[in-house]
């Protein structure tokens, strides 16, 4: 029991400093602080965990990542952070943490945070924000890069597929809907 006191002992000046940092920082609004740092530090495990895991195998990381595979693997994280983040078929995995609010934008909808403080907050937000998934899913990529490059291409290129067929999508809509054609006051 001793050690578990000392913790707590230790552990009160630590919290109230954390309270305090919280207060001023968050200005009255709720803001969760607490998650976030929960989310950054499951992050940091993950990332650790892999990178142990592919040391132990002995593994070489690469030196070099060609350009090719650079931009694929880009371009990859873009298309599958932003499904995962406004996608209709994947909102299952953001509704515990989202309410619907509409469409923004073509095939893609809005969602507002259910809930604010906390872990569901947190979650939420990350789930609907495509340029925070792209950490995580450019971290996944970079990380199946090292162990299964072939494998990795294919998952990125199934991607960047999807994201130049999603820009020919909005070039075709554009010519169908007169928007390469010349102006009326412009001199034939």
């Amino acid at each position: 029991m001793a050690i578990a006191d000392e913790i707590q002992r230790i552990g009160r000046p630590v919290r109230r400093w954390a309270r305090t940092q919280q207060r001023a920082y968050t200005n009255g609004e709720e803001r969760p602080l607490g998650a976030d740092l929960g989310a950054m530090s499951v992050y940091a495990g993950v990332v650790s965990a892999a990178a142990a895991a592919i040391r132990a195998s002995g593994r070489e990381l690469p030196t070099r990542i060609p350009l090719a595979d650079f931009a694929l693997l880009t371009v990859g994280t873009f298309r599958l952070a932003r499904r995962i983040a406004k996608d209709p078929v994947t909102s299952p995995l953001r509704a515990p943490f989202t309410t619907y609010q509409g469409t923004s934008g073509e095939a893609e909808i809005a969602e507002e945070v259910r809930e604010h403080g906390g872990v569901k907050h947190a979650l939420g937000e990350l789930l609907t924000c495509p340029f925070c998934l792209a950490q995580w899913v450019g971290t996944g990529f970079v990380l199946s890069y090292v162990t299964a490059p072939r494998a990795t291409r294919l998952a990125a290129l199934t991607m960047t597929m999807v994201a130049g067929s999603d820009l020919l999508q909005f070039v075709y809509d554009a010519i169908q809907n007169g928007a390469l054609q010349r102006g009326d006051d412009e001199e034939s």
